[in-house]
């Protein structure tokens, strides 16, 4: 007989089922972009689903973004676009599946509005490369490569306004790059990491790619994938923009206070490393050296940071690197000094060593290059590096690290502090670069 009972257990064993079922979170939060009236917010579900965002400022009323379709042709990730905010703000956000919280509440900070009101205010960046998360029955046999993820709960414990992702954020095994079809796997899989998660909550995040999340070891402009690989990069960051409109790419430019980190690719339009070296070899190709010089003429920002996967300045790296594209580097370099542009300071990962390098040049000021690697991937030999003519002395790192650009002082008088730090959160090195060392009078 049907009665009451039978009736609750009915509908409970009814829910339990469509609990089972309900589309849960697979990975993020994550804030990408964000400007004084707008913010970008990436996240990725386990299934089809509609994401939408409730957001206030602190005790507010609560208010809702319009509703987005997470689908199996995106891999279920979406950037939940919230418009209409005020500078200098601090905001509170819940993401929502089907009207249901997917997370807990968490928060972003649009950009303040201080130009021509006064100092801009401090921030810090965190950056790294190189993060290997081992999948044993796809891996090398043998020693895993990667290891202590604790390194990334110590990088969120920093609390980073943003964090600058240097390239090989993933590594694409053989079973993935074959084909467009398996290249989503690696994502889907490494993004998810729980150790990762945290971070990942923390700030704001924006990055470029190298070989390993772009394609195979030490690959080139002529990866048959390059556009789904793209296609892919663009689905899992949330960057201000990917390339221009006539070249595509994941280069881009990210205006934070007074910084300006100038991302670029050095893999869409990349010859080959054993191209001989000439005229027509290229790292980054000319229409992205062309959109670099005019976007550094037409920059006010103090610091003016240009990131690449690869070093750039090493003449010393026997690997991959800028040093093999000598006359490309070579024009930019002459272009730099003659442009009278100040305060550039070049940012690299790749090499699973921490370093930073001075440069020094004649009736200009010195160039540093800040290279920072390995996340979790495992760690080079360190002791030729050490013999370096332009190392910084006490900067070199042979275990997995992470590093801070902290930016702080007056308008005019600006400091940036950089430093290294080990698996623990222990720093390594701290180095003090003012502005006026990174100025020539024109």
């Amino acid at each position: 007989m049907f009665n009451s009972r039978t009736a609750i257990l009915t509908l409970y064993l009814a829910f339990a089922v469509t609990s089972a079922n309900a589309v849960q979170l697979h990975a993020g939060p994550m804030v990408g972009t964000v400007s004084m009236r707008s913010a970008t917010v990436w996240v990725q579900a386990d299934g089809a689903t509609q994401a939408w965002l409730k957001y206030r400022t602190p005790g507010g009323k609560w208010q809702h973004t319009d509703k987005m379709p997470l689908t199996a042709a995106h891999h279920y990730t979406g950037h939940l676009p919230v418009t209409a905010l005020e500078p200098g703000q601090h905001y509170e956000y819940q993401v929502m599946f089907d009207n249901k919280p997917a997370a807990g509440t968490l928060s972003f900070n649009t950009q303040p509005l201080w130009q021509w009101r006064g100092d801009p205010p401090p921030f810090t960046a965190l950056t790294g490369s190189c993060l290997y998360i081992n999948e044993t029955r796809y891996d090398r046999p043998g020693k895993p490569y990667g290891g202590e993820y604790g390194i990334l709960k110590s990088m969120a414990a920093v609390k980073p306004d943003l964090t600058l992702w240097l390239g090989d954020n993933l590594y694409f095994r053989e079973v993935d790059y074959g084909s467009p079809l398996d290249m989503p796997l690696r994502y889907q899989r490494d993004r998810a990491l729980p150790a990762l998660q945290a971070l990942l909550q923390t700030g704001q995040h924006y990055a470029i790619w190298d070989d390993h999340d772009y394609g195979s070891d030490d690959s080139n402009k002529s990866f048959i994938f390059k556009g789904e690989s793209l296609a892919l990069f663009k689905d899992y960051w949330a960057n201000p923009s990917y390339g221009m409109p006539d070249t595509p790419g994941v280069f881009t430019k990210v205006s934070f206070n007074d910084v300006d980190f100038f991302l670029l690719d050095d893999r869409y339009y990349r010859d080959d490393q054993t191209m001989q070296d000439g005229t027509d070899k290229a790292m980054f190709g000319k229409s992205q050296m062309g959109w670099l010089r005019n976007a550094l003429l037409g920059s006010h920002a103090t610091f003016k940071v240009i990131a690449a996967g690869g070093q750039m300045l090493n003449d010393e790296n026997k690997w991959e690197g800028w040093q093999g594209y000598s006359e490309e580097r070579q024009h930019f370099l002459v272009w730099l000094a003659e442009a009278h542009i100040n305060g550039v300071l070049f940012l690299s990962g790749d090499r699973h060593q921490t370093e930073l390098l001075k440069l020094p040049r004649a009736d200009t000021y010195p160039l540093y290059e800040l290279t920072c690697s390995p996340i979790t991937s495992s760690s080079h030999n360190v002791t030729s590096a050490a013999k370096n003519p332009v190392l910084v002395e006490g900067t070199l790192v042979g275990e997995r690290n992470y590093c801070t650009m902290s930016f702080s002082g007056p308008f005019k008088q600006r400091v940036m502090n950089v430093k290294s730090f080990n698996v623990d959160g222990k720093q390594l090195w701290e180095k003090r670069i003012e502005l006026k060392e990174l100025t020539t009078a024109k």
